[in-house]
C-alpha cells in the first residue's frame, strides 16, 4: 500500500473513532506477518538450496566448485581391508612371453681376463630380459588390379572381379574406419583430434566427413542389435531408469538410459518427461521392477512395480540432519545402512530376501522414525491459493518416504533389487565424460548415432565381449549379437 493511500485510510480511520483505528491497525499488522512469514519460508528455502551439494543432495561434485568444505561424514562403509590388491585379485604383472616377435643376442666378443677372442666360443647360459614395445605403426596399402583377358578361343574378353567393398580407386579399408569409430564413440576422442590422431600417428590423414560417413555407417548397421538390447531391458526382471541433460544444437535436451547389469539402452529427446519415456518405449510395456530416482513421470506407469534409489534419500537426509538439524533424519539414514547390511550378510549366506520377521521389525522401526519427523514436519494451512502448499524440504521427504515405503524397503524383500539406483547412474557417467570433452552435439543425428553406437559399446563391456573386435564387424555388416538376458 502506498504511503498516501495508507495515511487517508488511517486519517479517514481516526475520525470515525478509536474502533474504527483499531480494526485498520489489526488488518494492516496481519498483512504484515503474512508477509513476514511468507518471506521467511522463502528465505529458508534460498538458503537451503544454497547449502546443497553433491554430499546431501543430487548434484554432482564437479558443481561444488573450488572453495567446498570437505564433507564432515562420508556415506561409504568401511570394508575393513587393507588399500590395494585384495587376496585373489587378477593382477596386471608384465610376463614374458615364450615367442617373441625378435631376439637379439648380446654375446661377449673377447675375454676379460687375457683378451682372446670368444667369438667360436658356445655360450655356457643365457639370461633372459624382454622388451615389450610398439613399432613404428604406418598405413598398409595394397592395390587390386583387375585383369582383362582375352579368349583364344573365341576372342571374348573377361575382366577379373574386385573384392566386395573396393569400389573407388582410392578408399580407406575396415581397419581405418575401425579404429576412427573407436577412437571416437568409446574413447570419446572429439571429431578433429581423432583425425588428428589417424594423420599423425598412423599417417592417415582422414577427413572429418569421412569419420562422419563411418560412424553413422555404423549406426545403421546397429538397429537391429539396438531393438534387441530394447527388448531384452523390456523383458527384464529389474531395470534401472534415469535421465541427464544434454546439449544438442545448442539447445537442453534430455539423454534418458534404460538398463540391467548386461544391457545398455541410450535414448536422447528434446523432452524430460512422459513424451520422452513413451518415444523410449521401454517403461510403456515394461513389467518388472523399474528402479529410479522418484522423479514424477516413472511413478505413471501402474503396470511395473517400483523401487526407490535409496543413495538419494541418504544424501537427502543427510541434508535434513545437517541443515535442518533434525535428528529423526540421522536415526532413519542409520537404519537404512544398517538394512543394506543385513541384507549383504543375508546374501552372502545364499538366502534371496531377509526373513519376515526381520523385515517386519525394519519396517516398524522405519514407520516409528517417519511418525517422528511428520511431527517434526506438520502439513501446513491451507493458504487459499491454488495448488498443495509447500511442506519444504524436510516435510516433502517425510511424505515421499511415506507414501512410497514399500518401494523405499523393496531391497529388503528381494534381493534381485538393489539397494541405489547406482547402475543407471554408472551407464550414463560417460555421456556426460563426453559432454565434457566435446562440449555438445552439433545436430539430433549426431546425439542419436552416438546413443546407439555407446550402447552397444556398454552392454558389450558389461558381457565380456571384446569391443574393437566386435566395432570391426559391426562396420563390416554383421555385428556381434550379444545376450538379452
Amino acid at each position: 500500500m502506498e504511503s498516501e493511500a495508507l495515511r487517508e485510510q488511517l486519517m479517514a480511520a481516526y475520525q470515525a473513532g478509536p474502533e474504527a483505528v483499531v480494526e485498520v491497525v489489526v488488518s494492516l499488522v496481519g498483512e504484515l506477518v503474512a508477509r513476514v512469514a511468507s518471506l521467511e519460508t522463502e528465505n529458508a528455502v534460498l538458503r537451503a538450496r544454497l547449502e546443497t551439494n553433491s554430499h546431501n543432495s543430487s548434484k554432482p561434485p564437479s558443481s561444488d566448485g573450488p572453495g567446498a568444505k570437505p564433507h564432515p561424514q562420508s556415506q561409504r562403509v568401511r570394508s575393513g581391508r587393507k588399500p590395494g590388491g585384495q587376496p585373489g585379485h587378477a593382477g596386471q604383472t608384465l610376463r614374458m612371453v615364450e615367442t617373441p616377435d625378435a631376439v637379439v643376442v648380446h654375446g661377449p666378443r673377447q675375454c676379460r681376463g687375457c683378451g682372446q677372442s670368444l667369438e667360436p666360443v658356445a655360450a655356457t647360459h643365457r639370461e633372459r630380459r624382454q622388451v615389450v614395445d610398439l613399432p613404428a605403426v604406418r598405413v598398409w596399402v595394397v592395390e587390386h588390379q583387375a585383369e582383362s583377358k582375352r579368349c583364344p578361343g573365341c576372342g571374348a574378353e573377361t575382366t577379373g572381379a574386385f573384392p566386395a567393398g573396393v569400389t573407388a580407386p582410392v578408399q580407406y579399408g575396415p581397419g581405418v574406419m575401425t579404429l576412427a569409430v573407436y577412437l571416437n564413440q568409446e574413447q570419446l576422442v572429439p571429431f578433429e583430434r581423432t583425425c588428428a590422431v589417424l594423420a599423425e600417428v598412423f599417417g592417415c590423414p582422414l577427413g572429418e566427413a569421412t569419420l562422419e560417413r563411418a560412424v553413422a555407417g555404423c549406426h545403421a548397421q546397429l538397429a537391429v542389435v539396438e531393438a534387441q538390447i530394447k527388448t531384452g531391458v523390456t523383458r527384464a526382471a529389474v531395470a534401472h531408469f534415469d535421465e541427464t541433460g544434454v546439449n544438442i544444437g545448442g539447445k537442453t535436451h534430455w539423454l534418458h538410459v534404460a538398463s540391467t547389469a548386461r544391457l545398455t539402452l541410450y535414448a536422447p529427446h528434446a523432452k524430460r518427461g512422459r513424451e520422452a519415456l513413451e518415444a523410449m518405449g521401454v517403461l510403456p510395456a515394461f513389467g518388472g521392477r523399474a528402479v529410479h530416482d522418484g522423479w514424477a513421470p516413472y511413478w505413471r506407469y501402474e503396470r511395473c512395480a517400483h523401487a526407490l534409489c535409496n543413495a538419494h534419500h541418504l544424501r537427502e537426509l543427510t541434508f535434513v540432519e545437517e541443515q535442518l538439524g533434525q535428528g529423526w533424519a540421522k536415526d532413519l539414514r542409520e537404519l537404512l545402512v544398517e538394512a543394506k547390511r543385513a541384507v549383504d550378510a543375508a546374501r552372502d549366506c545364499g538366502l534371496t530376501a531377509l526373513p519376515a520377521g526381520e523385515r517386519q521389525a525394519l519396517a516398524q522401526r522405519y514407520d516409528a522414525i517417519l511418525a517422528v519427523g511428520q511431527a517434526a514436519n506438520p502439513p501446513p494451512e491451507p493458504s487459499g491459493k491454488r495448488g498443495r502448499p509447500k511442506r519444504g524440504k524436510a516435510g516433502s521427504l517425510v511424505a515421499r518416504l511415506q507414501v512410497h515405503k514399500e518401494a523405499t524397503l523393496a531391497f529388503l524383500a528381494d534381493f534381485a533389487v538393489p539397494f541405489d539406483n547406482n547402475q543407471a547412474e554408472r551407464d550414463i557417467r560417460m555421456t556426460k565424460v563426453r559432454q565434457k570433452i566435446s562440449g555438445c552435439f552439433r545436430s539430433p543425428h549426431g546425439a542419436e548415432r552416438f546413443c546407439r553406437i555407446r550402447g552397444y559399446i556398454s552392454t558389450l563391456r558389461k558381457q565380456g565381449i571384446p569391443i574393437f573386435a566386435a566395432l570391426t564387424q559391426a562396420i563390416a555388416g554383421n555385428p556381434p549379437l550379444p545376450a538379452t538376458v
